[in-house]
């Protein structure tokens, strides 16, 4: 397989970094190299910023209508393209197929409300609040946003951001995630081919010092981050600091409820969907479920369907998680099962040494279910 080297976008052009720093992106069913990304150069990151402000002149004073045009155009290329962005997905993330597929249309249908600009758009007149005075407001955009992005949705979660920003009139730079940038790239091609000017769109790769330029660019206007609570605390608050519009969408630790009037068979197919569907790597991930009453009785089940789901390389369309996508996820999700054992948690389910067949350097960890776990526990606080 040739290794794809992953470029920057300024400008409306795809560029090699003049970079000397590489990083291997990795198959994580394989541990294979598919592509390298690069660190950008403070240069380059400079160039996105300076592009994105350069079109936002011309950019913002685009019409609504011609705008809109742009999305329903850019939301018919991504769904014409649904199949080669959701394999690239599933290469660098490991998320089985019909979650990627699942993904492209999670970001369709942010691109598709991006189109309905020009409702969101319409000011407000207020005639006649006091004798001889008339009030109203007008929606402006604001400038250069920056989006910087985790790895667990490299689609859905750019979609939530550059495409209502640009739609509104700014221009914007995307910092997705370095271990998984291949779809994230694809989809801002497809952007540019829907008819966005140069520069209204732009990529760099980069680690904490990209980021951190990025947010301290004078250009730089507002700032979102979806990711974990450890860097998005950074982010809010390095941002603030600096005078940006920020909003930092981060960790969280979700509680399934079934009550004992549940449709047990739903209820059961949910938890199982949302405790380990990619492999457990979303924010909206159930890790913790508390079953109330005679729904207790249910346990049993729980464990025997928990035991019969396939784990395989995101490739197979018939398993239902594949692997997480880095060796270091592996390892702390390890250690956090090792954990629990050790600190008195009932172990039901055990996917500590999970092993698929032909794919013995695979990052997997099978679905793992404790019981008569208390909230002082590693496995309950992380």
């Amino acid at each position: 397989m040739s290794i794809t080297e992953v470029p920057l976008i300024i400008n409306g052009e795809k560029v090699r970094s003049q970079t000397t720093e590489w990083l291997d992106v990795l198959n994580p069913a394989t541990q294979e190299v598919v592509a390298r990304v690069p660190i950008a150069t403070p240069a380059e990151v400079d160039l996105a910023v300076q592009s994105a402000q350069t079109a936002f002149k011309t950019w913002s004073k685009t019409s609504l209508t011609n705008r809109m045009r742009i999305m329903v155009t850019f939301a018919h290329l991504v769904r014409e393209n649904t199949q080669e962005l959701a394999e690239l997905v599933t290469l660098e993330h490991g998320k089985t197929l019909p979650d990627a597929e699942g993904e492209v249309g999670r970001a369709l249908e942010a691109i598709e409300n991006a189109s309905s600009v020009t409702r969101l758009q319409l000011g407000d007149m207020g005639n006649n609040v006091a004798t001889g005075v008339d009030t109203y407001t007008l929606n402006k955009p604001l400038g250069v946003g920056l989006g910087i992005t985790a790895f667990n949705f490299p689609l859905m979660l750019a979609a939530f951001m550059f495409p209502p920003a640009i739609a509104c009139g700014n221009t914007f730079v995307l910092k997705p995630s370095e271990q998984a940038p291949s779809s994230t790239v694809r989809l801002v091609e497809l952007a540019i081919e829907a008819g966005l000017p140069a520069g209204v769109i732009n990529v760099v790769h980069g680690g904490p010092d990209s980021v951190n330029a990025l947010i301290e660019h004078e250009h730089v206007k507002a700032v979102s981050f979806i990711g974990s609570t450890h860097v998005g605390t950074h982010i809010y608050n390095h941002a603030s600091k600096h005078g940006k519009r920020a909003q930092s969408m981060m960790g969280a630790k979700n509680h399934m409820v079934i009550m004992p009037d549940a449709n047990k068979d739903r209820a059961i197919n949910d938890l199982l969907g949302s405790a380990f569907g990619a492999a457990g790597q979303r924010c909206m991930a159930n890790p913790v479920t508390i079953l109330v009453g005679k729904s207790r009785d249910w346990l049993p089940e729980i464990v025997e369907r928990t035991k019969l789901m396939k784990v395989g390389p995101g490739s197979q369309r018939d398993a239902d998680l594949g692997p997480v996508v880095s060796p270091q996820a592996k390892k702390r999700i390890i250690s956090l099962l090792d954990s629990g054992v050790e600190q008195g948690a009932t172990l039901l389910v055990d996917g500590r040494n999970c092993q698929v067949e032909g794919y013995p350097n695979g990052n997997f960890v099978g679905p793992t279910l404790f019981t008569n776990v208390t909230t002082d526990m590693d496995i309950y606080t992380q």
